[in-house]
């Protein structure tokens, strides 16, 4: 397996590829004023193993298309959604996030938890916008630095990891020059990190390094993900993530 694979195998045992949580979903419906009364055409990109689809699935009147460029993430958000019964409203695509075939105009909602840093938040705002009916509904969340100055070795590392890591009010400003009408956001707490994304997969790091016989690079895969668990704990008051809604105007 190369070092995608083994991410793949690590991540689709778990209810969530990053952090979030049924709450925040659920206040993200709310900041967007979306009513659960109304049928509404809704896609998730970049939905991992569905923790949002379902959500949106089991609060909403909707049907939705569940978007993941990962088949083994898409196989698993099937049988999710079949042992809840809410199939019938979901439709599960293999497709990367920046060439979805969809049709002009066609949805009410785009919503993207934790996914769009994988293609750029002002490309993927930019270019996902065409998607959208005229007054749709934008709900993205992206990491966000909650802080104007950080210390070094944070500003170092996600200045590797994601050059466009900003604040609240230049994510908004991208989304205010690129034709939507900022509607609010909200930042993800300490549990949608710890509690909810971090130690659930903590718990299956040695299943995990077992099942591949600890190859150098299934070690490899720990190693950063580890790296990574402790900067968070070590500098959580700097950086989360920022769920924004926005309106399409035109």
């Amino acid at each position: 397996m190369d070092y995608l694979d083994l991410l793949a195998d690590l991540h689709k045992r778990q209810k969530r590829q990053g952090p979030g949580g049924e709450a925040e979903t659920n206040k993200a419906i709310a900041l967007a004023n979306l009513d659960s009364s109304e049928p509404l055409k809704i896609a998730d990109i970049g939905c991992g193993t569905g923790a949002s689809t379902l959500q949106l699935a089991r609060s909403l009147n909707a049907e939705i298309t569940a978007v993941d460029f990962l088949p083994e993430f898409i196989e698993t958000l099937k049988g999710k959604a079949k042992a809840e019964g809410l199939h019938e409203k979901i439709i599960p695509l293999v497709y990367s996030m920046d060439e979805l075939p969809f049709a002009e105009d066609e949805y009410d909602v785009l919503w993207s938890e934790g996914a769009i840093y994988n293609m750029g938040f002002e490309k993927g705002v930019i270019e996902w916008r065409r998607f959208l009916k005229p007054g749709g509904v934008l709900v993205v969340s992206e990491i966000t630095w909650l802080t104007i100055d950080r210390p070094p070795e944070l500003h170092q590392y996600w200045e590797t990891q994601y050059p466009e890591i900003a604040t609240a009010s230049s994510k908004i400003g991208i989304l205010e020059k690129s034709g939507y009408s900022p509607i609010g956001y909200f930042v993800l707490p300490e549990h949608c990190w710890l509690e909810n994304y971090y130690g659930p997969l903590q718990d299956i790091f040695p299943n995990f390094l077992d099942r591949h016989k600890n190859d150098e690079r299934a070690v490899a895969v720990i190693k950063s993900e580890k790296e990574e668990i402790a900067l968070y704990k070590k500098y959580k008051n700097y950086y989360s993530y920022g769920v924004y809604a926005a309106r399409k105007l035109g």
